[in-house]
C-alpha cells in the first residue's frame, strides 16, 4: 500500500518466514531454538545448498526468512531433520517434498562464501519488550527516536560510519507482540516501569558484519557467525538489515566472541 517514491528502495525477492520450535508445533508459550541452537540444523544446510536467508530475532522468539523461489530447495534440504508444517487458515497443514518438488534443481556448486569483515562497536545495548496495552504511553517517544533522533552523518566518501557509538534502533511488531532494541542511553529516555527486559537486565554489545553493504544474493553470512558462536555455546541475537547484518551478544562474552570470530577469518585466508 505503500505509494512509489524515489525515496524507497526495495528489494526484488518476495520472502517467505520460518520458525522453528522444538517439537515440530508450537504450543502456547513454546519458545523458539535460538539463532545458535539453529546453526547447524538449519543455518549451515541451507549456506551449504547455496540459499541466502535474513535472520531475525525478537524478544520472543527467532525468525528464519527466504525467498520464496528458494522454497523447494529449502523444503528439500531441510525435511530429513525436521518436520515442516505451512499456515493455512490458521492451522498447521503438514509439507511433504512432493508438495514442492515441482521446480526444484539442485543447486550448483559455488566458490566459498566470502568472509566479512567484522566491527563491533563500543556501544551497550538492551533487548526489550512492551505490553501492547501500554505501547500508547511512549508512542511519542518512539515516534521521536524513529524518525527525529538521525545517527550521524554516514560518511560515504569513506565508506564507513565512527563505530565507536553507532546508532542502531529497532522495533519490531509480529503477532502482537512487540520486540525493542536500543542502545542503554536511548533507554534512559522512556519510562522504566512500562520496558520490559530478561530478569537478569543483562546488556548486550554488537558485532556488525560486512564493510559495505551486503545485498541479497550472497549466502552464508549468517552461518559466518551463527557457526562458530554456536561451537562456543554462545547466545546470540541477530537481526539482518536491508544493508548490514548484526549480531548481539552478551556483554561479558564480547572479548571471546570477537577472538572466535578473527581466528575464523585468519584460518580461512
Amino acid at each position: 500500500e505503500l505509494p512509489p517514491s524515489e525515496f524507497m528502495q526495495v528489494a526484488d525477492s518476495t520472502w517467505l518466514v520460518l520458525s522453528v520450535v522444538s517439537n515440530g508445533r508450537e504450543p502456547p508459550g513454546c519458545q523458539a531454538t535460538g539463532v545458535t541452537k539453529i546453526a547447524r540444523s538449519v543455518i549451515a544446510p541451507l549456506a551449504e545448498h547455496h540459499v541466502s536467508v535474513l535472520m531475525l530475532s525478537t524478544y520472543q522468539t527467532d525468525f528464519i526468512l527466504v525467498r520464496e523461489r528458494d522454497l523447494p530447495v529449502v523444503i528439500h534440504t531441510l525435511a530429513g531433520e525436521f518436520d515442516i508444517y505451512k499456515e493455512e487458515s490458521g492451522e498447521c497443514v503438514p509439507v511433504t517434498c512432493d508438495d514442492v518438488s515441482n521446480g526444484f534443481l539442485k543447486p550448483k556448486p559455488t566458490a566459498s562464501p566470502t568472509l566479512h569483515p567484522v566491527q563491533s562497536p563500543q556501544t551497550r545495548f538492551c533487548v526489550l519488550t512492551v505490553a501492547p496495552d501500554t505501547l500508547p504511553a511512549i508512542a511519542t517517544m518512539l515516534i521521536d527516536v524513529l524518525f527525529y533522533s538521525h545517527s550521524p552523518p554516514w560518511d560515504a566518501a569513506t565508506g564507513s560510519q565512527d563505530l565507536d557509538s553507532i546508532s542502531f534502533f529497532s522495533f519490531s511488531l509480529i503477532e502482537g507482540y512487540i520486540s525493542i532494541v536500543m542502545d542503554a542511553e536511548t533507554q534512559k529516555r522512556f519510562p522504566s516501569d512500562l520496558l520490559l527486559t530478561s530478569s537478569t537486565g543483562e546488556l548486550w554489545r554488537m558485532v556488525r558484519i560486512g564493510g559495505q553493504p551486503l545485498g541479497f544474493d550472497e549466502c552464508g553470512i549468517v552461518a559466518q557467525i551463527a557457526e562458530p558462536l554456536a561451537a562456543a555455546d554462545i547466545s546470540a541475537y541477530y537481526i539482518s538489515t536491508f544493508n548490514f547484518d548484526h549480531a548481539l551478544v552478551p556483554e561479558e562474552g564480547i572479548a571471546e566472541v570477537i577472538q572466535l570470530l578473527q581466528q575464523r577469518q585468519e584460518s580461512s585466508r
